[in-house]
């Protein structure tokens, strides 16, 4: 049974840079503006043989009202009251400040284990400055440095008494559990309907990343889904500033919710930070298997959101439009009109992209976004037959013929689908290089149609044909 570890501190002490070393990636943005990292985030830390939960928390900040600072601490004090190790992280090279002293009370009231750590304590230096934080009475100080991985051997050690609580109650409840009567089963719940769904098997995690400008809603539609106030919120634009993975589910399928920071034009985007946060979204993109598009219901598709459902399909990835904030929409019939002109106008590559009316507030439309979520997700791993595909291509090419090239036809004559996720196929043809795009269209029109793959892209592979018994060949 692994344990939880949080990671908590003033702004800018070097939390984020311990919890990336921790997780032996670049997960989490690392900046030198103080309070870049806002939600608690998650991740799977490995420390020699110790794996546990490593949570990284916005810097302490002594605000205890409802502004943003306010908002950021409650976020951190969620993490400490989770997590069965504090880790308080304070800045040898500054020595211990007043908030540091503040914040080491608060965390003595919690009465959950703490380990002080000294960080960017590099060399002989750096440890005997360390040595300024047995004023905060909190014991001996680690020194570390997170940025170059000194003083994790002493880290492993501190750390260690705590797996091997954390095995020890498991041993415990094991046995617990051996003397708990056996619940009967449920027979009346499993109704087999399951096996009639032709879909593909059900994945570990569906990626679904929620994308969109900022103050549209990303981080409040993450919280109905969950049911509690996981991330960050309030009427202040920017608030997220990186991608955030959840694990959840949704009636039996895990799902990896990832919230991501609002993109805006790269023309307004000015600072660093910015830059990278948006960095970080676009990867988020790039491996989800979802993408939702949200946006105010009020403001919908304008350019830049256009940009990112363009970024979304040219990545290949399966896309949602959820029109946000619909019940503020006055009139919702000549809205919901006019965002479907406008989808089938600027999105041709991926017609049919289910377009959901929802509130994250009032968590109105939320099953229906997600069965939808469901739905794309079967089609974007959809796999048709060869046989089935090339009765459709005859029946095609002889409704409308490859045209001329150079005084000879272009001759298609054969077709397979090569992978999923998006459709992608290969059709080998005479002069493949010199199809025109009018008639790729059309191919990708006819196969969406027949082939019931609305709202996901298609790809097609063209592939010349060499056959030296062809006495027609080029």
């Amino acid at each position: 049974m692994s344990f939880t570890v949080a990671i908590v501190g003033r702004p800018n002490v070097g939390k984020s840079t311990l919890f990336n070393r921790l997780i032996r990636k670049r997960l989490a943005i690392v900046d030198d503006t103080p309070g870049v990292t806002r939600d608690r985030r998650y991740g799977e830390a490995h420390l020699g043989d110790l794996s546990f939960t490593v949570i990284d928390t916005a810097g302490l900040e002594d605000a205890v009202d409802d502004s943003l600072e306010g908002r950021m601490r409650q976020q951190t004090q969620a993490a400490i009251a989770e997590a069965d190790v504090t880790l308080l992280v304070f800045d040898a090279r500054a020595g211990v400040t007043p908030m540091d002293e503040h914040f080491a009370r608060l965390i003595r009231k919690s009465r959950k284990p703490v380990i002080l750590v000294a960080n960017k304590a590099e060399g002989r230096a750096g440890t005997d400055a360390a040595r300024e934080g047995f004023s905060l009475g909190l014991g001996t100080p680690l020194p570390l440095s997170a940025e170059h991985g000194e003083g994790l051997s002493d880290l492993y050690d501190a750390l260690e008494p705590f797996a091997v609580r954390k095995a020890g109650e498991k041993s415990t409840a094991h046995l617990d559990a051996d003397l708990e009567e056996v619940a009967p089963l449920d027979l009346e719940e499993d109704t087999g309907e399951e096996d009639l769904v032709e879909a593909p098997p059900a994945p570990k995690h569906l990626q679904m990343a929620i994308v969109g400008r900022p103050n549209v809603g990303k981080s409040t539609l993450v919280n109905a889904l969950l049911g509690e106030d996981r991330l960050l919120t309030g009427p202040e634009a920017g608030i997220t500033r990186d991608s955030i993975a959840i694990d959840w589910s949704w009636k039996g399928q895990a799902i990896r919710l990832i919230d991501t920071a609002g993109l805006r034009r790269h023309s307004r985007v000015t600072k660093k930070l910015e830059r990278l946060s948006g960095a970080d979204t676009r990867r988020a993109i790039q491996y989800a298997h979802v993408v939702v598009l949200v946006l105010d219901g009020n403001d919908m598709l304008e350019k830049q959101d256009l940009t990112i459902a363009r970024q979304v399909v040219e990545e290949g990835r399966a896309l949602i439009i959820a029109a946000n904030k619909w019940d503020a929409v006055e009139d919702k019939n000549a809205a919901i009109k006019k965002l479907h002109e406008r989808i089938d106008w600027s999105l041709p590559q991926a017609k049919g992209i289910p377009v959901i009316t929802m509130s994250a507030m009032t968590e109105r439309g939320l099953d229906k976004l997600m069965q939808a979520v469901l739905d794309i997700y079967v089609t974007w791993n959809k796999r048709v037959s060869t046989a089935r595909l090339n009765r459709w291509l005859s029946e095609v090419t002889a409704q409308h013929p490859p045209p001329l090239v150079s005084g000879r036809r272009i001759k298609i004559r054969y077709m397979t689908q090569i992978k999923t996720r998006p459709p992608t196929f290969a059709i080998f043809a005479s002069k493949a290089d010199d199809l025109p795009e009018s008639y790729h269209r059309y191919l990708v029109k006819s196969l969406r149609d027949v082939f019931d793959l609305p709202g996901t892209p298609i790809r097609i592979v063209m592939r010349r044909t060499d056959n030296p018994y062809d006495t027609d060949r080029d």
